[in-house]
């Protein structure tokens, strides 16, 4: 009894891809369905996921199973199929299961060639190699003998390549390998098979070891006294001794004579036929006119030794001959000639006046230079060169390569630059910095094409520039200077190297960015740099006067610092509705040391400010100009300035373009125009991270930017514990109306009034100034706009901004950390003020802000404190900034997480606030803590903060954490206290 279920026949057709197309057949003769079909063939076949990855498709109703190429051999060679089935394989089906064992046997002992038939017609696939097989398998696989057609046999071909391929992909090399290997089997010039049978191009490709003891070569010979000119030669050389070389004639029927060993001449006889077809199909018809006895025989003109070596050679080395040039072709091919400028001696020495030299647009002597490989030429031999108009030129015995592409090139980069234009000391110095090289991986293919053909040129320092560049780059080098006398501050170390900084950079004419940390004193030094412009050349200072442009938030501030630190210097302030115009203006300036601006001023009146030429022209928070469109930032570089300087924490905010309107301001030009800059840097660096440019940048910016950070080393020695800083900041001119309107008020009821009433209404005043101050919203208990749900539009801020210069200083200084990473801790008395902080800042901040009041339950308290010394949030949960009123939050709390402190309003009582500070500058703090002290100009902020600071009328003991001290001042007193003092009014 068969031991078998049913019986089932498999026809099987192979498809010129080598798909096998495969469909069964019953006894009764009736077709069995795909799925059927797959399921029981492919039962233990896990390739195709026991068939269920395989595809049917249906032809005349009868449902067909696709089994790829790469599966088809191993498949059938190994029949892992279930036993109970009787399977019958009909006509290809049987022929299949015959061969299939057989070929990946072939493939598994890598008995396979590249296929010469489908190489000529441009496809690389595999056969199997018919030389490797015994007579008894060559009889098997000789399909011709077959029953089989011409498709089955081109099917089975295609199926044995395609095994052999995914040979390759499971052994993880892929087709990059091959190429590197066999790089003749992917050359494109099929004409590389000319003249070849099968077997001597499995041996040109390398694919076949070749058993001949010689090498066929061609051997180009520059000229000499024997042979006065270029001369190509057919030589065969010897695999045992590379140094041996023996020169053959080659004829015109494609005969070979000369004198060689014995043994080699069989080997010549087989291998000799196809040479002449090969050469024929590889170098130009001109090139195989010699003589009858040797067609190679005639010598080349210069044009076409030139041509062999750049492109006959490639030519041939891709058609599988070996080539052998001069030693010297290699190097001189590889280097890319570069044009160099000699600066001349004398150029960049200092004078003794020490004033600027250059400027990044001063022209800089020099004399051409042209090296081609080791060879240097002066520009009239360059010239004497070029005349001989010869591509290849034995000069001071070498031999130099003259590319006419080149050529042009060197010639229209001279012409460019010219001796009568010269090179700007901005070209010197970004060649230099540069290193005269261009990123080839950079930008588009026909950009990269441009940058391997371009000429380098290059810059030779002199022994003055050489200095000068090094001292940019090396701040070890920077000349030390004295601290100006007229200085009432101690320097830093750190500090005393800016202002020197700053000084140096001024003396040859270049820009600075000074970008050291918020809080690092960039003021200071800013400071210093004016007193050594005066105290170094008096006179000059005093005839040209500096110009400083900041926001209208800070115009206060350096008020302070300027009459603090440099008493001696004459500040003139232009800014608000009184300031002056015209001659009054100029005359003004004209016995100024330094004027100070606003932004938004200096854009209104920059007709009137660019007609002077500013000793200095200084942008304080120069991220104003970020956008270099605005009319602001248009306005402020229009203004002409021996030196310009640019004082920023943050130099770079989001994007790149920033960089370039600061250093457009700083050295106009000196990073091109915003498209090249954007071509070349931008596009390459914030969208394909290309690490080059990058580079690059970093050393075109490096010379003019100094960015000392808190964490430095250096600077973290430097510092005190706790840095306590004031910063003065104006009225608007809403709050300064206000402000007047309330002390009137309140002047008028004081005839009135007396006792209780008078205590009464003085601390009530004083409260409604000391909102006004922070912002007027407060006095008009107007409320604040609802904050939508998130992903809806939020209310307008910026309205609620504008009105308050301490709210907008505050919100700039906290951005500024906030880019560093760092943490704050923000104290007011006034829960408005907190809730407004709170939503101003929520919204600009983008993250999560905490306000703790006398309100806020324990539970919540307690929970605010854990999420702001947390170090596990993550970033769009962590908060960053916590207000907190100076009553609940002054006392108790330990957030040590925060290194700022900003007091928003004052408490009289300096050991309160001093209380509010420890909250950040405790134990566990392991950084310094900054400690900003704001206060409105010309307010009674002010007042009680010089009677705090210089304790003349007042006793420790008077000034208590009551204010009750100030309802006993007399009216007068009271008068002097109150009024805003116009001088510092805006």
């Amino acid at each position: 009894m068969s031991s078998y279920t049913e019986t089932i026949t498999v026809h099987i057709s192979l498809s010129a891809y080598g798909d096998a197309l495969i469909f069964g057949s019953m006894h009764s003769h009736s077709y069995v369905p795909g799925v059927y079909l797959k399921h029981r063939l492919f039962a233990w076949h896990a390739e195709s996921f026991y068939g269920t990855e395989l595809a049917t498709q249906t032809v005349q109703d009868v449902e067909l199973i696709v089994l790829p190429s790469e599966l088809v051999i191993p498949f059938f060679a190994q029949r892992k199929l279930l036993e109970h089935v009787e399977w019958i394989w009909a006509d290809d089906a049987a022929q299949l299961i015959r061969l299939a064992p057989m070929l990946e046997a072939c493939i598994a002992d890598r008995q396979y060639v590249p296929s010469f038939s489908a190489f000529q017609t441009g496809k690389l696939s595999w056969t199997w190699d018919k030389a490797a097989l015994s007579s008894e398998e060559q009889a098997v696989l000789n399909l011709n003998d077959g029953n089989s057609g011409t498709g089955f046999s081109d099917g089975l071909e295609a199926a044995f390549s395609a095994a052999v391929f995914n040979q390759y992909y499971a052994a993880e090399a892929t087709a990059s390998d091959l190429r590197r290997e066999f790089p003749l089997l992917f050359t494109k010039d099929r004409s590389a098979a000319a003249g070849l049978d099968e077997q001597t191009w499995l041996v040109a490709t390398g694919w076949k070891a070749d058993t001949a003891p010689f090498r066929p070569l061609l051997q180009l010979l520059e000229p000499n006294n024997d042979e006065p000119g270029w001369q190509l030669k057919l030589v065969l050389q010897d695999k045992l001794d590379p140094a041996v070389l023996v020169h053959v004639r080659l004829a015109n029927d494609g005969g070979v004579s000369g004198s060689w060993p014995s043994r080699w001449s069989a080997h010549i006889q087989e291998r000799s036929a196809g040479w002449l077809d090969r050469l024929r199909a590889a170098l130009p018809a001109e090139r195989l006119t010699g003589g009858s006895l040797d067609l190679l025989g005639s010598p080349l003109p210069d044009q076409a030794a030139w041509q062999f070596l750049t492109a006959d050679s490639p030519r041939l080395l891709e058609s599988g001959w070996q080539v052998l040039l001069p030693a010297w072709w290699e190097t001189a091919s590889r280097r890319k000639p570069r044009l160099r400028a000699k600066v001349r001696s004398g150029v960049g020495e200092t004078g003794s006046s020490g004033t600027s030299l250059f400027g990044l647009d001063s022209l800089v002597d020099f004399d051409w230079r042209i090296a081609i490989g080791d060879t240097d030429l002066t520009e009239a031999e360059f010239a004497e060169l070029v005349a001989r108009n010869e591509r290849l030129v034995n000069f001071r015995g070498k031999w130099i390569p003259l590319d006419p592409a080149l050529l042009a090139q060197i010639r229209k980069a001279m012409a460019r630059v010219g001796n009568t234009a010269g090179l700007s000391f901005q070209d010197v110095l970004q060649l230099h910095l540069l290193g005269g090289s261009e990123d080839p991986e950079g930008g588009s293919p026909e950009q990269q094409q441009e940058n391997e053909e371009r000429v380098q040129l290059e810059v030779e320092l002199n022994e003055h520039l050489l200095r000068l560049i090094s001292q940019l780059g090396q701040q070890t080098e920077w000349p030390s200077l004295a601290i100006p006398s007229g200085l009432q501050a101690e320097l830093r170390t750190y500090q005393r190297d800016g202002f020197a900084w700053l000084a140096f950079l001024r003396r040859f004419g270049l820009g600075a960015c000074l970008a050291d940390d918020m809080g690092l004193g960039k003021t200071v030094q800013f400071i210093a740099y004016l007193l050594h412009l005066k105290e170094s050349n008096p006179d000059a200072a005093a005839e040209v006067p500096s110009l400083l442009i900041c926001p209208t938030s800070v115009l206060g501030n350096w008020q302070k610092e300027l009459s603090r630190f440099a008493p001696s210097l004459r500040v003139m302030l232009h800014y608000g509705g009184r300031r002056l115009s015209g001659e009054a203006f100029k005359e003004q300036a004209e016995h100024a040391d330094i004027l100070l601006t606003s932004y938004a001023t200096a854009t209104l009146d920059q007709d009137m400010l660019k007609a002077f030429t500013w000793s200095t022209v200084c942008l304080d928070e120069a991220q104003n100009i970020k956008n270099a469109q605005t009319k602001q930032s248009s306005a402020v570089r229009s203004f002409p300035a021996r030196h310009r300087i640019a004082l920023t924490g943050t130099p770079i905010e989001n994007r790149l373009s920033e960089l370039w309107s600061i250093y457009d301001f700083i050295n106009p030009g000196f990073l091109g125009s915003p498209r090249s800059f954007n071509e070349q840097f931008v596009q390459a660096i914030e969208k394909e991270r290309n690490e080059q440019r990058t580079a690059d940048l970093q050393r075109l910016v490096k010379p003019f930017m100094l960015r000392r950070k808190k964490k430095d080393p250096a600077i973290q020695l430097d510092l005190p514990d706790k840095n306590e800083m004031k910063t003065y900041i104006h009225l608007t001119a809403e709050q300064g109306a206000l402000y007047d309107q309330t002390v009137n008020q309140l002047m008028e009821r004081m005839q009135k009034l007396e006792g209780i009433e008078r205590k009464g209404a003085i601390l009530a005043a004083l409260t409604q100034l000391k909102q006004l101050c922070d912002h007027p919203a407060l006095l008009s208990k107007e409320p604040l706009p609802e904050s939508a749900p998130p992903g809806e539009e939020q209310p307008d801020t910026d309205s609620m901004i504008s009105r308050s210069a301490k709210l907008e200083r505050l919100l700039a200084m906290v951005k500024e950390l906030r880019e560093e990473g760092e943490r704050c801790l923000i104290f007011t008395q006034y829960i408005g003020m907190g809730q407004m902080l709170q939503q101003v800042l929520r919204q600009e901040l983008q993250e999560p802000v905490l306000y703790l009041n006398g309100s806020t339950s324990k539970t919540a308290r307690d929970r605010m404190i854990e999420q702001f010394q947390s170090q596990t949030l993550r970033a769009e949960e962590q908060p960053s900034v916590f207000i907190l009123s100076i009553k609940a939050g002054g006392v108790g709390l330990n957030l040590t997480a925060a290194n700022h402190v900003f007091h928003f309003d004052r408490w009289w009582n300096p050991a309160v606030e001093n209380q509010a500070t420890d909250r950040a500058y405790r134990m566990g703090q392991t950084r310094d803590v900054q400690v900003h002290k704001f206060i409105s100009l010309g307010t009674l902020e002010e007042r009680i903060d010089e009677m705090l600071e210089n304790k003349q009328q007042l006793s420790d003991n008077v000034i208590t954490s009551s204010e009750g001290w100030i309802t006993e001042l007399s009216t007068d007193a009271l008068k002097d206290l109150f009024t805003l003092r116009r001088d510092w009014a805006g």
